[in-house]
């Protein structure tokens, strides 16, 4: 029997490639599950952390040293937890999202899920683009063209597997490391006063706007999505101490990768207030204008190639992290599947498109605060990403002895209110700049319709999952103890099955088998759920659709051969209208449906489609745990 689709798997390509259940020992063993927290941490130290970084060194010194640290510890909690919910539930945040809030907050997530992945792919287009002009004296509006051209590596370094592009995107981080050690050793910082920037300190308005952009540029929503589907392409043992075992090392392997995204940072905000804010160039806030003042600042012709370098070998490195980030979020979300390559493209060009306006509108200038904002755009989105992973691997029902502690809940909790709280400190300035100008009366009610929406989707994202898992049915016991007199029950001649084609199909058609007599009949129905089948109906001929129509038709065949008389449906669009709907049209007098015990709506059948396709049928519904 066939088995799952790939869009109830992360990243189905590699899915559980590298094996490590196989016997190993000392770092052997280590290394087996090294690599994930990798992908990752290219995301931390990506082109929009050089320029909030450059930015906060250039006119602050070293007095945001600290929030570098802040941000760097944040991430790695968040990391380690999303770790922790793909090795547990063997799905990623997406995936768990969909099954978890009804398909309006799912949507919203979504749609903020693929705005922060463009907002990443923007700031990588625009570094790679600078690292290109910088080097080579290309325009940056050509530079920024050719980054179309790494959709063809992605995609070469993906037929060669997960490991080789482990191995690729190390070599990247390990030549960014490697240049900025030794600008550092040129620069050669004063270490007391580099000490004393990891001493917390205000914040003005300036550098509130900064220390934003620093957090959206380090601790990244789509890098949440990401690393829970990564740890499954380790094949591990699904029992406790397998389990216990790998999040063990995935915590292992965060922590090495992310401390040293956090020194590269570190270093470029270092090296940003030795040789610019010492010397009385705070004006500094552009990648161009760091790179032409490095070589007369510290005399060395050598520093000004290693940074153009390490930039591009920053942007090169995120990009591929974020095209597989966006296959995640699309799949998890849409159950929508398709080729890496046109997912690819679709996100470099949607990256591509406000960076040529803004260079063809105002110039190169610009290009570094279109950078900046990239940033605050992902710092915004964080809450959406890091409410849910929270409730998530806290929920002791799914979780069961990998639920988080109550003291990491509550560090998990202070780093959320942080996160949130800077978030709406920066909102409220920026919207009271808009409602105190001299703007029109539409943009004003615009910004305050959005931010009315957010806030009502973030209080739903956040109270959802509690008032749902709290609903009880209430037994009402009225009236006196009836007398069972008649206990017959007639046999079924139309048995229809709700399948969700996954592997638990085979369990409800056996139930349903057990129902009939000689002579019954079965209808097999199953909703397409894809993206295109919600708009063309039974027109639909996307990837899902004609896999689900072979499916359909296997089942037929398979129980035909065996002597059953099986007659399948797809339906389209609404999973309960369509349900009643080919139940009714017919004629079936028994509906058999899989609950899959979880809170929430997970694929087409359970918890609120249950209660409501039993409330609009007449006959028995039974409902099948599987």
């Amino acid at each position: 029997m066939p088995g799952e689709r790939s869009s109830d798997i992360s990243l189905s390509e590699v899915h559980e490639t590298v094996d490590t259940t196989t016997p190993r020992k000392g770092w052997r063993r280590i290394l087996a599950y090294i690599g994930p927290a990798y992908l990752v941490s290219v995301g931390y130290m990506d082109p929009g952390n050089w320029a909030t970084d450059l930015q906060g060194g250039a006119r602050f010194g070293y007095t945001l040293i600290w929030v570098l640290l802040m941000s760097n510890l944040m991430a790695l909690l968040l990391q380690s937890l999303s770790a922790r919910l793909g090795i547990v539930r063997r799905k990623d945040l997406a995936q768990v999202n969909r099954e978890t809030y009804p398909p309006l907050v799912n949507f919203c997530l979504y749609l903020l899920a693929e705005l922060a992945i463009a907002a990443c792919d923007l700031a990588e287009v625009l570094g790679m683009a600078i690292g290109i002009h910088l080097l080579t004296g290309l325009p940056l509006l050509w530079g920024t063209v050719i980054t179309v051209l790494d959709t063809f590596l992605f995609l070469l370094l993906q037929r060669y597997g997960i490991r080789k592009m482990e191995a690729f995107i190390i070599a990247l981080v390990a030549i960014i490391g490697l240049s900025f050690l030794i600008e550092i050793l040129l620069a050669k910082p004063p270490l007391v006063e580099v000490a004393k920037g990891f001493m917390p300190s205000g914040l003005n308005d300036g550098a509130l706007y900064i220390a934003v952009g620093i957090i959206g540029a380090t601790v990244m929503p789509h890098n949440l999505y990401l690393h829970s589907a990564l740890v499954q392409t380790r094949k591990i043992s699904k029992d406790d101490i397998g389990i216990k075992r790998a999040i063990k090392y995935n915590i292992i392997d965060s922590t090495i990768a992310l401390n040293a995204a956090f020194l590269v940072n570190m270093a470029i905000l270092v090296l940003a207030a030795s040789v610019f804010f010492t010397t009385g160039n705070t004006q500094v806030a552009k990648i161009e204008d760091a790179h032409q003042l490095l070589q007369p600042l510290l005399g060395n012709a050598l520093a000004p190639i290693l940074f153009a370098v390490a930039l591009i070998a920053a942007g090169q490195s995120s990009t591929l992290t974020g095209t597989l980030a966006g296959q995640i979020v699309m799949e998890g979300y849409l159950h929508l599947r398709i080729n890496p390559w046109l997912r690819r493209l679709l996100t470099r060009l949607i990256a591509i498109v406000p960076a040529v306006f803004v260079i063809l509108l105002y110039g190169d200038e610009k290009v570094d605060a279109l950078l900046i904002f990239s940033q605050v755009i992902l710092s915004l989105q964080l809450g959406f990403a890091v409410i849910p992973l929270i409730i998530f691997v806290s929920d002791k029902q799914k979780m069961g002895v990998f639920a988080i502690g109550k003291l990491t809940q509550i560090l998990a909790w202070l780093v959320a209110a942080i996160l949130v709280a800077l978030n709406v400190k920066l909102v409220a300035e920026e919207a009271g700049v808009v409602f105190s100008g001299d703007y029109s009366l539409w943009l004003k009610l615009l910004v305050a319709l959005l931010i009315v929406a957010f806030v009502c989707l973030f209080v739903v994202m956040t109270v959802y999952p509690y008032l749902h898992k709290r609903k009880e049915i209430s037994v009402n016991m009225h009236g006196d103890i009836p007398i069972l007199k008649d206990l017959a029950i007639k046999k079924y001649q139309r048995i229809a099955v709700a399948l969700d084609f996954s592997n638990k199909d085979e369990k409800l058609i056996a139930y349903a088998l057990a129902q009939g007599v000689s002579g019954t009949g079965y209808i097999f129905i199953h909703i397409v759920e894809s993206a295109s089948a919600n708009y063309l109906d039974s027109s639909s001929d996307d990837a899902e659709t004609i896999y689900d129509k072979q499916r359909m038709a296997f089942y037929e065949n398979e129980l035909r051969e065996k002597g059953f008389m099986v007659t399948g449906f797809l339906g389209y669009k609404n999973r309960v209208a369509e349900i009643v709907r080919i139940v009714e049209k017919e004629g079936a007098d028994l509906l058999v449906m899989g609950a899959h015990r979880h809170t929430g709506i997970k694929d087409m059948i359970f918890g609120e489609t249950i209660e409501d396709v039993r409330h609009r049928l007449r006959i028995p519904v039974l409902i099948v745990n599987v």
